[in-house]
């Protein structure tokens, strides 16, 4: 190896490491509570006695599905102000002016339980907290989290059936199946995967997905939703770390990975469309939407910074600082498999017959965020 292709490893490697501290400074701004919390008794119990069969849940419609744009729905958003919330009224408002009454609800406001559910065709629940420091909480802290992702989504579900709401339609997660594959190793998720998360978040989710589905029956219809990252303007999370990464970095390795995603628009659009299904045969159904593509992470932040109008190089002789960068221990190593590593839904989880809303692809996408 001559001196010139070692000064490129030797900088690749400098320039993951890069990556990852740009990511970590910008984790470092979220307040740690605490000290981990070893053999914690907080938990919630609702898949204890659950079969296979029902952690995973009836996956897809069962049958081709038709969706009838001449339906009226009055749908409420239990969760005022949440991205996922906000976004879906504002599409179905532009896009579908004449088939929706949206309305949302404050879950922060005490008196939320004394609102009047039985007007509304279809209630939609997106409130929750995400975005845990899984490594470093107090019981208090997973208690919270428990409360507001399982106890207040079971409480919501259970009172929109007992007021004679026909449908209930509840956002899960991907995390429900635990993390991705670190650097170099596959995780491709199909029918047949059972729910295994690996932390107090992704278990708080799962123990509401299990629940509220235990709600349904002929008069009372659950739709449990378990999406990839979404991503679009004005979103949260890992897509404005990777932003802010392609906005900054010169240079970025370019890996092979491949991960689910769902653009915020083609969620909006499969939302608008499902409640406009005529008739549900199953009584609970857990859909898996999705980007019609996997997505490297590399192409994700070339396109970021290609509109952004900022010249960022992508190149394979940086892979070998990933590598490195992902057998780093603690935040460094986590960030870094978490960056490029590999989590994907099979891409015939996603393809419901009747249902078409995979519109924007990676690259449309990127320009419409």
């Amino acid at each position: 190896m001559n001196k010139k292709t070692i000064k490129k490893v030797v900088g690749g490697s400098l320039a993951v490491l890069g990556v990852a501290s740009v990511a970590a400074g910008i984790a470092a701004k979220h307040k740690k509570i605490g000290a981990t919390a070893e053999n914690s008794s907080v938990k919630r119990t609702y898949t204890d006695d659950a079969a296979i069969d029902e952690l995973i849940g009836h996956i897809g419609f069962g049958e081709p599905v038709c969706v009838d744009r001449a339906l009226h729905k009055k749908v409420l958003i239990t969760g005022a102000g949440s991205y996922i919330g906000e976004s879906f009224k504002e599409y179905a408002k532009v896009n579908y002016p004449d088939n929706f009454e949206i309305e949302t609800l404050d879950m922060l406001d005490e008196n939320w339980c004394e609102h009047d559910f039985s007007s509304y065709d279809i209630v939609y629940h997106v409130a929750g907290l995400a975005h845990a420091d899984v490594g470093n909480v107090t019981d208090d802290v997973k208690e919270k989290y428990y409360a507001v992702n399982t106890d207040l989504a079971l409480k919501v579900a259970e009172k929109a059936k007992s007021e004679g709401v026909k449908e209930f339609v509840f956002m899960s997660s991907m995390i429900v199946y635990g993390d991705s594959a670190p650097y170099g190793k596959n995780k491709v998720i199909d029918k047949h995967t059972v729910p295994a998360p690996s932390n107090f978040y992704g278990d708080s989710k799962l123990q509401a997905d299990v629940a509220v589905r235990r709600l349904a029956d002929n008069d009372f219809k659950v739709i449990v939703i378990r999406p990839p990252m979404i991503y679009g303007k004005k979103s949260k999370g890992n897509y404005q770390m990777l932003a802010k990464i392609a906005k900054k970095l010169p240079v970025f390795p370019d890996v092979d990975n491949q991960r689910s995603m769902l653009y915020v628009g083609n969620l909006c659009e499969f939302l608008c469309q499902i409640m406009l299904v005529r008739e549900l045969k199953e009584n609970a159904v857990v859909l898996i939407p999705q980007n019609a593509e996997w997505t490297r992470t590399s192409d994700m932040v070339k396109s970021i910074a290609d509109v952004s109008f900022h010249k960022i190089f992508v190149t394979k002789l940086l892979n070998i600082g990933v590598c490195l960068g992902s057998k780093f221990g603690g935040k460094i190593g986590g960030l870094v498999n978490k960056a490029f590593g590999n989590s994907c839904y099979q891409n015939g989880l996603s393809v419901y017959q009747g249902i078409d809303y995979q519109m924007a692809d990676l690259k449309k996408s990127i320009r419409f965020s």
